[in-house]
C-alpha cells in the first residue's frame, strides 16, 4: 500500500479483484449459456431484459461496500483500527438491512417494474418469472458483493475474491439442474444464481468468523455511529449512481432495442454479457487502485498517488486493447457460443464490434472516479457519472438513434467514453497536485 512498486502495486492489488469479477460475470454468462442451451430466443430476451434489476442490486451493494471500503482503507491509512472494525461492522448491518427493504419493495411493485424493463407479449411472463426470484434473493447477492469489498478495503485483495469463486463454481453446478434437471427454465437459472451468492456470502462471512482477516466485526460496533453511517453514504451514494444510472441507460437501450424486435434485445444481451469480461478488466485495476490512492491520501503521499495513477492507467488501456482485438477477430464465434440463430449472431457480432472501442477508454474514467471515492471527494465523482451517463450518454442514445437508427443505437457509448476519458482524468491529475501544493 505505501512502498510497492507502482506497476507492481497496481497489478498485485488489480489482478485478484479481476479474477474475482471475471468469476462474477460467469453468473450472468453460465445463466444465458444454459437458457441457450433451450434454443429459446424470448427467454434469452427475457434475462437481457431483466439484467437492470441485478445492476440495481449491485449498485446499492456498491453504495455501502464502496462507503465502508473506502472508509476503513482512509482510517488504516491513519492509524485509527478502532474507527475501521467500527465501518467494518457497520458495513455488514446496512447490508442486511437494505436487501431486506429492497425485496419487499420491488415483490410488491413488480409488475410495473417488469413493464418499465421493456418486456413486451413473449417476453413479459419469463421476465417476471427471472425478476421475482432475483429479488427474494436480494440479501444474498448483495451479501456477497458487498462482503468481498469489505475486505478489499483492508487490502486482502485475494481473501475478497473466494466467496465468488465459490459462489461461482455452485451456480455452474447448480444451473443444469435447475434449468433441465427439474425442468424450472428460466425460474431454474435464477434459483441457480441465488444459491450461488448464497453460498459465497457464507464463504466471505466464514473469513471474518475464522479470523483469516486483518479487521473482524464486533457486537460492540452492532449500534451505527451517526457520523460513520454518513461517511459511508457520503462516499457510497455517488459510488453507487454509476451503476444506478448505468442501469437506467440500459433501460433506455433496451427500449429503444425492442422497436427492432425482440431479438433484437437478445442479441445486444449476448454482446453486452461478452463485453462485461472486458468491462470487468477496467473496474478491476480501478478497484485495485482505490485502497491504494486511499490508503497515501490519509498518509497524504501525493507524489505515490500520482505515480500508481500513470501506472494503472498505462496497465488498464494496454490490457482492453488487446481484448478488443480479440471481440474485433472472433465476434460471430463468441456470440454462436450462446445461440443457434443466424439472425442474433449477425447482430450480435455487429453490436460487439461496435461497443468494443469503449474498452481502451473508459478504464481512464472509471479509475478517476474510484480515486474520487478514495480521497474521500464523493462529488467530484458523482459529478463524473452524472456528465456520462445523463448528460452525454442517455442523449447520445435518443439523438443518434433518431438520426442514424440502430447503427446510432450502438455507436453512442463509444462516442460517450472518449469524451469522459479527457474529462475525468485531466479533473483528477488537477485536484491531485493542487492539493500537493507544489507538486
Amino acid at each position: 500500500m505505501s512502498s510497492e512498486k507502482p506497476a507492481k502495486a497496481v497489478v498485485r492489488m488489480g489482478v485478484p479483484l479481476i479474477a474475482g469479477m471475471f468469476i462474477m460475470v460467469l453468473y450472468n454468462l453460465v445463466d444465458t449459456f444454459f437458457i441457450g442451451l433451450m434454443r429459446d430466443d424470448y427467454q434469452l430476451a427475457a434475462v437481457n431484459l431483466a439484467y437492470p434489476v441485478m445492476m440495481v442490486t449491485i449498485a446499492l451493494s456498491n453504495m455501502v461496500g464502496t462507503g465502508a471500503s473506502t472508509l476503513i482503507a482512509r482510517s488504516m491509512g491513519a492509524g485509527d483500527m478502532e474507527k475501521a472494525r467500527h465501518t467494518l461492522t457497520t458495513g455488514i448491518v446496512l447490508t442486511v438491512c437494505t436487501g431486506v427493504i429492497v425485496a419487499a419493495a420491488g415483490l410488491l411493485l413488480l409488475d410495473p417494474i417488469v413493464s418499465g424493463l421493456g418486456a413486451k407479449s413473449n417476453t413479459n411472463l419469463y421476465t417476471a418469472q427471472y425478476v421475482r426470484i432475483i429479488l427474494i434473493g436480494t440479501v444474498f447477492t448483495m451479501g456477497n458483493y458487498t462482503f468481498s469489498q469489505l475486505l478489499r478495503g483492508e487490502g486482502s485483495a485475494g481473501s475478497s475474491i473466494l466467496g465468488m469463486v465459490i459462489g461461482t463454481v455452485a451456480n455452474i453446478i447448480l444451473d443444469p439442474v435447475f434449468i433441465f434437471g427439474l425442468g424450472l427454465e428460466i425460474r431454474g437459472a435464477a434459483i441457480a444464481t441465488i444459491l450461488g451468492n448464497a453460498c459465497g456470502m457464507a464463504v466471505t462471512l466464514s473469513v471474518y468468523a475464522r479470523g483469516r482477516a486483518i479487521l473482524s466485526p464486533a457486537k460492540k460496533y452492532l449500534v451505527p455511529k451517526a457520523d460513520i453511517v454518513s461517511e459511508i453514504y457520503r462516499i457510497g451514494v455517488p459510488a453507487a449512481m454509476e451503476t444506478l444510472l448505468t442501469s437506467a441507460a440500459f433501460i433506455v437501450n433496451n427500449n429503444l432495442a425492442v422497436a427492432y424486435g425482440e431479438l433484437t434485445v437478445a442479441a445486444m444481451g449476448i454482446a453486452q454479457k461478452l463485453m462485461s469480461l472486458g468491462n470487468y478488466i477496467y473496474q478491476g485495476f480501478a478497484a485495485g487502485v482505490q485502497p491504494i490512492m486511499g490508503y497515501n491520501y490519509g498518509a497524504k503521499d501525493h507524489r505515490r498517488m500520482l505515480d500508481i495513477l500513470k501506472a494503472g492507467l498505462l496497465i488498464v488501456s494496454g490490457t482492453e486493447i488487446a481484448v478488443m482485438l480479440i471481440y474485433g477477430i472472433f465476434a460471430p464465434l463468441l456470440i454462436g457460443i450462446f445461440t443457434g440463430s443466424a439472425v442474433v449472431v449477425d447482430t450480435g457480432a455487429r453490436v460487439l464490434r461496435a461497443i468494443m472501442f469503449i474498452l481502451p477508454f473508459v478504464g481512464a474514467t472509471s479509475m478517476s472516479r474510484m480515486s474520487f471515492q478514495a480521497m474521500g471527494k464523493p462529488m467530484y465523482a458523482f459529478c463524473i457519472t452524472l456528465v456520462r451517463q445523463l448528460v452525454l450518454y442517455i442523449p447520445l442514445l435518443l439523438m443518434m438513434n433518431r438520426m442514424w437508427g440502430f447503427g446510432g443505437l450502438i455507436w453512442a457509448q463509444p462516442v460517450t467514453e472518449v469524451i469522459m476519458m479527457i474529462i475525468s482524468v485531466r479533473l483528477l491529475v488537477g485536484t491531485i497536485r493542487k492539493e500537493a501544493e507544489g507538486i
